[in-house]
Formats: C-alpha cells, structure tokens, sequence
C-alpha cells in the first residue's frame, strides 16, 4: 500500500507544478505518514545524511569554478579559439557554438551553466548575423547538453555517489561519447547551415588557430589539470573540483584581470544559490529513495521490466526508453536519484559494466535536458533568445533524431566508453 501512494502522491505532485524538490519531500513524508513505522524525524535526518558525502562536495566546487570562469572572460576566449578550429564551415557560428559548448564542458559539469554561458554571447551573435532565432536556440540548446556528458559531469558524480563506481573511470567513460556527440551535432547543424544558406564566419588559417589557441591555452588549461589530474590518480574529483576553483580564481583575478575583489562576493552568492538549489534536490531525494527502498520499489520496478524479457538487448532498449520519458518530466538530479536503484538491481541481466551502465544513463538524461517541460537547455536558450519553447523544439528534431542514434552507439558499442575507462583502471 505504502508503495503505491507513494508513487502517486509524486506524480499527482508532478503534474500540478509542484517544485521537483518540494514535490519529492512532500511525497515522502506521506509515504513515511502512511508506512507508519519511523517517526518524522527520519525526514530530517536522511535529508542530512544525503548530502553528507566527501565526493558530493565535488557539486557545489564545479559550479563555483564554472561561474568563476565565465565571469573572468574565459568564454570570450574559447569562443575565439572554436572560431578559428570551425568558424570555416558552412554555418560557421552554428559550428562554433557547439565546439565551445565542448570546450566549457571541460570546464563546469553542468549543461544549463554551460548554455548561458555559450549562448549569452553566441545567440545573439548568430542572429545578428541572419541566422533565424529559433534555429540559434536550437544549436545552443543541443550543444548545451553536452556539458553533463564530457567530464567533468556532475551527474557522472551523483551516479557514482549511488552506486560505488569510480568517478574517474566514469569521467573517462564519457570523452570519448562527448566527442562523438559533438562532432554528430556539427554535422547536422552543417547540413541545415548549408541548406538555408548560412556562411562561413572566416576561411581557415593555421596562423589564426595558433593565434587564438595561445590566448586560451590557460582557458584550457583547467580541463586539462581537471582530468588529468583524475586520470593518472594524483587527485580524486572532489579535490580536483578545488584545485579548479583556485585555479580559476588566479587566472581571472590576477592574468586575465576580470575579477576584482568586489566581485567576489556576487560570484560566491550565484554559485551558493545554484549548488543549493542541486544539494536541496538530493537530500529530499534521497529521504525518497530510503523510503522507496524500504517498501522494495526498486526491485519489484526492476522485476516487472524483467518479466516483460530478459534479453539483454531488449532490456536496454527498455531502459532506455524509460529514461528518455523520465527525462522529459524530472530535473536530473532527481530522475538519478529515483531511477538508478532501479536499473542497477537489473545490471546482471543487462551483460555490461556498471561504468558502462553511468555513461548510458548520463546520455539519456542529456537528451531529455532538450525536451519540454524539464529541458533546462531548453529552457536556458529559449530566455536568451527570446523564443518561445514551442518554436525551439520544433527546430531541435533533427539535433535529437542525432543524439538517439548516437544513445544506442553508446548502448550496444561497449569500447566507446570502456576503452579509455580501463586505461584509467590500469
């Protein structure tokens, strides 16, 4: 009885518009009312417990480091550098967009931090150049996404968290998927460019590259000592998480000169807000997943799914198409926190690694951040254009058409995201 008014009660929450942290919480207390076992006070205490964790202090640290960059003039500079790599292609602006959404990727773990930053300055830059408002969105939105999948993720992190998988090999697990996505994304906004009739931005010049890769080398840099660090073990992520914000502190304060004292306070007050807002999702979370686990949610979802088949592949099929769905209705922090116990009770009928497993969920859940209500890439691009949602997503079908034909790449084609995952296991 508990399990089924749990699950409606969330639902019913979901679908009047009920904040998702709110919506959590709110349900598991009528869950807790109604199991009628543990007293409220377990309420407070799992909230606590859920965001009491070493490697989640990672969160809050990638945020700071990502406004901290945007703000001491990183963007301008990745942005330079992408034009010089791609801006010859037809389209050149479109191409752009996404290669610096993959460059900033390296920098913040997070999509929507990774579209303001791109977009505030690339939307309006496409469209004073003709290109159409909603197309502009559209690019800006796709390319966004990529920011939780090229590491560092901060959903590979709270996936890890869940589950005991090492955030390193996940962090590796997912370069080699993020470039296939990005390099995909480039294709399709180059054949819609080509189309409709949208230039080049300047011819190509190995001087050029040269010229704006030297002034970025220390934009890049921070991706660079981030996962490198991670990689050959001189660091865990959480570590690297605060060598990124000093980092990014002592280059935009003291080389690139673009943050004063003064501005300090502003930047720890939006990135506190932010991180709050993730944290606050986690812990009613996790009050929910106690609770679901408690009742044997998990296991009985996970066996009604195996009941349907268990052929691996269909079963993939079948979690991913769960995923997709859960996406486009739950922020992802949540959706991780809600639908991982589920999926890992089916992970040896599924015949892949749980490293694996992390870089297909993160995939999933990246595609529904470009699908209404809950696509916060979406959302994020359709306020700097000006656009409304209906419009963006009707020009985001192909950019999605790509990135569900890149998702079952990196379902059924395990070397994809085990090949640099076990070098890093070595």
């Amino acid at each position: 009885m508990t399990a089924e008014v749990l699950l409606i009660a969330l639902l019913a929450l979901f679908a009047i518009n009920t904040p998702i942290a709110i919506a959590i919480g709110a349900a598991s207390v009528i869950g807790i009312l109604i199991q009628g076992t543990f007293p409220l006070m377990m309420v407070v205490q799992r909230m606590f417990g859920g965001v009491d964790s070493f490697h989640l202090m990672a969160v809050p640290l990638f945020m700071f480091a990502g406004i901290i960059m945007e703000t001491g003039g990183i963007s301008r500079r990745i942005i330079d550098f992408a034009n010089a790599l791609v801006g010859w292609l037809p389209g050149g602006l479109a191409a752009v967009t996404i290669v610096s959404a993959m460059f900033f990727a390296g920098i913040s773990g997070s999509a929507a931090a990774d579209a303001a930053a791109v977009g505030a300055i690339l939307i309006p830059a496409m469209k004073k150049s003709g290109y159409a408002s909603d197309f502009a969105a559209a690019v800006q939105a796709s390319g966004g996404s990529i920011g939780v999948i090229i590491p560092p993720s901060i959903p590979m992190i709270i996936f890890g968290f869940l589950t005991g998988a090492s955030i390193g090999q996940l962090f590796a697990a997912g370069i080699l998927p993020g470039i296939l996505i990005g390099v995909s994304l480039i294709a399709v906004s180059t054949v819609i460019s080509r189309r409709e009739g949208y230039v080049a931005t300047m011819p190509f010049s190995m001087a050029e590259v040269w010229r704006t890769f030297k002034r970025a080398i220390l934009a890049l840099g921070a991706p660079l000592i981030i996962l490198g660090g991670i990689l050959f073990g001189i660091f865990t992520a959480t570590e690297s998480a605060a060598v990124a914000v000093i980092y990014a502190l002592l280059v935009g304060m003291f080389v690139y000169r673009k943050i004063g004292w003064r501005d300090l306070f502003p930047i720890f007050r939006d990135g506190a807000v932010t991180a709050a807002i993730v944290l606050f999702i986690i812990s009613t979370a996790s009050v929910f997943s106690w609770i679901a686990a408690i009742e044997d949610i998990p296991a009985q979802l996970a066996g009604t799914l195996l009941s349907i088949t268990d052929n691996p592949i269909l079963l993939l099929l079948l979690i991913n198409l769960v995923l997709l769905i859960a996406g486009t209705f739950v922020e992802t922090t949540a959706a991780l926190i809600l639908l991982v116990p589920m999926i890992t009770a089916m992970l040896p009928s599924l015949g892949i690694s749980l490293i694996q497993l992390g870089a297909i969920v993160v995939t999933n859940l990246a595609i529904g951040m470009l699908t209404p209500p809950m696509g916060i890439c979406l959302i994020v691009s359709c306020s700097i254009s000006g656009d409304s949602i209906g419009a963006i997503s009707r020009r985001i079908l192909p950019f999605l058409a790509i990135l569900i034909v890149d998702l079952l790449i990196i379902t059924f084609f395990p070397p994809l995201t085990m090949w640099m995952a076990e070098l890093v296991a070595r």
